[in-house]
């Protein structure tokens, strides 16, 4: 097993970051990085997505049934 130290290595090795000036320019950005990302790496996003989306749901209609929004 690795240690902490060298999955944070592997880790900073993978991350991709922009600083965008405007807000076209970034879309752009992100339309390229998702374009170039392979359809497992979107695929992984989009059900990452879905679980959250999930998750939120599931919250909203717990606070919902025990009256936290009153």
């Amino acid at each position: 097993m690795s240690t902490l130290e060298e999955r944070s290595a592997e880790r900073r090795k993978r991350l991709v970051a922009n600083l965008a000036h405007g807000p076209a320019e970034a879309e752009a950005w992100d339309l390229e990085f998702w374009q170039d990302a392979g359809p497992e790496v979107r695929l992984s996003a989009l059900v990452a997505i879905h679980e959250d989306v999930a998750r939120v749901e599931a919250a909203r209609s717990c606070a919902e049934d025990s009256g936290a929004d009153r």
